[in-house]
């Protein structure tokens, strides 16, 4: 799923610049990881949150990859608070996989890094035991 941001109607092209693409992948009935691209703030936080929400519900264990995260703002950090709670609702795990010094540093300096189950990488986060 991209999102955009909306064209500009005097550019005609309509060639507005990427702000944020998730890319989904389902591992069997039991994962799914969402492949998080681009910026993570108060534009495209909305967006993460009905992904995430969408995913939390119906499977047992979700991988959040945000390597590839090029901003992860107050807002994001929000939205990834929310979903650990409507995982731990749940009884299911919300895993992040930060990958960026952008998204270690995001999470560390407001010490909401030790809230999340986190794995070095996908394939890790796969495999750990929830």
């Amino acid at each position: 799923m991209n999102y955009e941001a909306p064209a500009d109607p005097a550019d005609e092209a309509g060639e507005v610049g990427e702000v944020v693409r998730f890319d989904v992948v389902r591992h069997g009935d039991d994962a799914t990881v969402v492949h998080v691209v681009g910026e993570i703030d108060t534009l495209t936080a909305p967006v993460l949150r009905a992904q995430l929400d969408e995913h939390i519900r119906i499977v047992p264990l979700l991988v959040l990859d945000l390597s590839d995260v090029t901003f992860l703002g107050s807002a994001g950090l929000a939205v990834l608070v929310a979903a650990k709670d409507g995982a731990d609702a749940r009884g299911h795990t919300l895993r992040l996989v930060c990958g960026s010094r952008i998204v270690t540093r995001a999470l560390e300096a407001t010490g909401l890094l030790t809230l999340f189950d986190v794995a070095d990488g996908v394939p890790q986060a796969l495999g750990s035991s929830a």
